[in-house]
């Protein structure tokens, strides 16, 4: 009996001892935490500026852009996981690294790299809640000084998280029984008049990314219960699988983030977007208010 308990306990025990971590981290218990060896810290808010007035102490800086390049075809698309690794290296982020990553616009550029992490399988990656707003409102301290990491090798992972979506997953998605979920403004969703190939993906449901948010809190992510309660209007449920699109993949990189931290496992980005779909003249669109 005594060997059968070992076994069991054994068997249901993380091998590394700890258990994974939160999709959001709240401000009082990340700054408890700033003295982890481990623990990197990413700046992503909008402004270079901002962040040389002052940051969260030991941050370093990523601005969005880095995160993407052009095709040739003009279309803006992530980076290769080789140059993603490059980057994430001089950030001094290693394999082993736990990283969280804030910014200004309530998650908005923060959830680009969380995505970008969990689809290389990172092991700890999380999103400060409220972000650089919510920890300011709060008192907590701030820094002007920018930190000096050491260079390292981020080790690529032999096979990552399948939470990218392609043009081809999308258009398939009706037939796979695969929530779209665009998370534009209402005025992109309908149609834009000046625009010859505009509206939305025929059977996507509306669900614009900021609902995700709530302002007047500190740009803190609102309420679950709400956002589980809005999400399944939408015809969300966590047991069918959601493909999240935008414009460019920025804004449904946000939506990614706030349905992971709600339970939501089969959740993909399609990161080209509409700029990558609304150019290929066979892929139909649909004007107006319905799906």
């Amino acid at each position: 009996m005594l060997r059968l308990l070992f076994t069991v306990f054994f068997l249901l025990t993380p091998v590394s001892g700890v258990l994974a971590a939160p999709v959001l981290v709240d401000g009082a218990v990340l700054e408890k935490q700033l003295a982890d060896p481990k623990l990197v810290l990413v700046d992503m808010s909008e402004d270079d500026n901002q962040y040389l007035r002052f940051h969260l102490p030991g941050a370093v800086r990523l601005p969005y852009d880095v995160l993407v390049k052009q095709r040739k075809d003009k279309v803006p698309v992530r980076l290769d996981d080789a140059e993603l690794a490059r980057v994430l290296g001089r950030l001094g982020i290693a394999r082993d690294s736990r990283v969280v990553i804030y910014d200004d616009m309530g998650g908005l550029n923060a959830a680009r790299l969380f995505w970008e992490l969990e689809r290389l399988d990172h092991a700890e990656v999380s999103v400060l809640d409220g972000g650089l707003v919510r920890w300011i409102l709060d008192g907590r301290k701030v820094a002007n000084n920018a930190p000096r990491r050491v260079p390292v090798v981020y080790q690529l992972p032999t096979r990552g998280r399948s939470s990218e979506a392609t043009l081809a997953d999308v258009r398939a998605a009706v037939q796979n029984r695969t929530l779209l979920l665009d998370v534009r403004s209402e005025e992109e969703y309908a149609g834009e008049a000046k625009k010859p190939r505009t509206g939305h993906v025929p059977g996507a449901r509306l669900w614009p990314w900021d609902m995700a948010v709530d302002f007047e809190r500190g740009f803190v992510q609102r309420d679950a219960a709400a956002l589980k309660k809005s999400l399944a209007q939408a015809g969300a449920d966590p047991n069918v699988p959601v493909i999240a699109y935008c414009r460019s993949g920025h804004r449904a990189a946000r939506a990614y983030l706030m349905l992971r931290s709600l339970g939501y496992d089969n959740v993909k980005v399609y990161a080209n977007s509409m700029n990558e779909y609304a150019a290929v003249r066979d892929a139909p669109l649909k004007q107006g208010k319905q799906p």
